[in-house]
This record gives structure tokens, sequence and C-alpha cells, in this order.
């Protein structure tokens, strides 16, 4: 029953019914009529998503918005609204419907139901990207409090994000250790708009952009080394590839630090677990465990020092070069 109700969740958020409501409560048929949709078909869509409490429904009939509807708004700080619009979108759901061709095979499923890798499928459907890169940023953007409470940055000088996209961590990290510098390592910043990020963070001049391709050596000198969500899309030996490329770049007294979900031994739940199938699905990536991170790190030529856990469910693993 849970995908039904992430279907017509999405369905909200593309008819953009919580920015209908922003301005206060209104009747279902007058919301249809601003949506362009039936009237009775909308009732009964937000009925159903008043009881999750996405809307209310009020004693007179009309409907309002919650904090949840809010944070399906696009201008509404830390929205879910783009992974509201991937997870009910046609392609990701195809996708999962071969999730038996992925368990059977260990294989991703892209390739074969599209003829193409997901990356050359987002860069010839722009409008699907923007809604991926979208979702990917919600995700992303409710982990950077967590590690910034979880973790001290201050002790690191010059601090090279691998792969920061428009470096939106990388400026909040800046933010939380006033005396360090930053390079944002990704050939795409530019594009993804970090100037006007970095200056948003009032930190503007004290980062600097290096295109360097991902598996490619970083520029060198680094106290801290940073891949977010890099590591679990790749197999060991490109994984291995890309922590041997920045054992080659690191000062011998910086630190690793790899943030991703560290899947739990053992039976309990984990978002972690989840993703580690999405990952094989879109990809033939893999989230892993403490034990499985600490064996990659020797191999690169680190030692994990420590797996700090966040209040997210994302974990920084940290690794001394040796």
């Amino acid at each position: 029953m849970g995908s039904m109700v992430t279907q017509a969740v999405h369905v909200a958020a593309r008819l953009d019914l919580p920015e209908i409501l922003a301005a206060g409560p209104l009747p279902a048929a007058e919301i249809a009529r601003r949506a362009q949709a039936d009237p009775d078909a909308t009732y009964r869509l937000l009925r159903l998503l008043a009881g999750y409490s996405i809307f209310a429904e009020r004693p007179d009939g009309m409907f309002e918005s919650t904090p949840m509807a809010a944070a399906l708004r696009a201008d509404t700080p830390m929205n879910m609204r783009d992974m509201a619009l991937l997870l009910g979108g046609p392609e990701h759901w195809e996708d999962w419907g071969h999730l038996v061709d992925a368990v059977r095979t260990g294989e991703p499923v892209p390739p074969k139901l599209r003829g193409m890798g997901i990356y050359d499928y987002l860069a010839a459907n722009p409008g699907f990207a923007q809604v991926f890169v979208g979702a990917m940023g919600n995700l992303s953007e409710v982990e950077t409090q967590p590690i910034l409470d979880a973790y001290d940055f201050t002790r690191y000088d010059t601090i090279v994000d691998v792969y920061g996209g428009g470096g939106s961590l990388l400026a909040a990290v800046l933010g939380a250790a006033p005396k360090s510098r930053g390079v944002l390592v990704d050939e795409r910043a530019n594009d993804m708009g970090a100037q006007a990020i970095f200056e948003r963070a009032g930190v503007a001049d004290r980062y600097s952009i290096d295109g360097t391709a991902l598996f490619e050596r970083p520029p060198a000198g680094g106290d801290a080394y940073i891949l977010k969500h890099i590591v679990h899309e790749w197999s060991e030996a490109k994984a291995l590839e890309l922590l041997t490329n920045v054992r080659a770049s690191i000062n011998e007294d910086g630190r690793l630090l790899v943030m991703e979900f560290v899947v739990p031994e053992g039976p309990e739940r984990h978002p972690g677990k989840l993703v580690d199938l999405w990952l094989l699905l879109l990809i033939g990536g893999r989230e892993r465990t403490e034990a499985q991170y600490a064996d990659l790190f020797t191999k690169a030529g680190f030692e994990l020092t420590q797996v700090v856990g966040t209040a997210s469910a994302v974990s920084i693993i940290e690794g001394r070069p040796v």
C-alpha cells in the first residue's frame, strides 16, 4: 500500500497542490480549478492525503496546508518536492519493477531497459535529470547539519571536497570552520551554481574550484579529503581507485572522510539496506559495512580510525594515511 501512497504524494506535488494552498484554505473545487484537474478526483486525492497529515480537511469542508504539505513546495528550505516527483515518476517505477532482474543477474537494469546506463540517460533527458539531481540534493541537504554537529572540521587548514557538485556541503563546512580554506573538486561546479552557493554562505573568499575529473588524482596538499555519497556508487575496484588517488595527494597527517550509510551487521532495519538495493538496481553500486570499509581503506593505504554516527542515517568514516 505504501507505493500507492507514494504515487498520491507524487501527483499532489506534480499538480502543485501545496503551492495552491500556500496562501490559505480553499474548497476542493477551487483547488481543482487552479490545478486544471477534475474536482471530484481532486477531492478524493486530498481526502486520502489528509489522513497522512499531508493537507488537512476542515469542518467546513475546505482543505488547508500542513507542515508536511509545505515540505513539498519548492520554496520551502530543505523541501522534498523533487524526491516526491522522482519516487512517483515512471522511470523510478519501471526500474523497481525490474528488481527481480537485478537480483538474478547482479547487474543494473537501465542498460537493458533503455539501452544506456543511468548517467548517459540523465545526459540525454535533461528534464528527468533535473528532477533526479534535485532529489539527490533533497537527501543530501538534510544530512548537512547533522554532519556539522557530529564532526569538528576546525582542525583542518585545507579541506578538499572530491566531486562535491555545487559545493553546498563544503560551503557549510567552511561556515563551521572559519579559519579553513576549501577546494571544490568537480568539473561541473560552475554549471551547478557554485559561486552563488559560496557567496550565500559568506565563504566565497575561502574556496577555489579545481576541475579534475573524478578518477584522476585530486589536488595535493589537503588536510582533509571529503567523499560524500561517492564511494557507494562504485565497484570494489573503482572505489579502490578513488581512494588510492586520494592517498597519493593527502598530507601525511591528513584525514580521509568518507560519508556514507554504514550498513549494520544483523537484521535491524536501516535506510542503507534499502539504498543498497537502489544502487544495485541503478548503477551496480553498493553500501558497505564497517568491516568492508576497513578492508577497502587498508587496500588503499589508509587505516580506518573511527566511524562517527550522526543524527541522520549517514556516518563519517574517518581514515588516516599509513
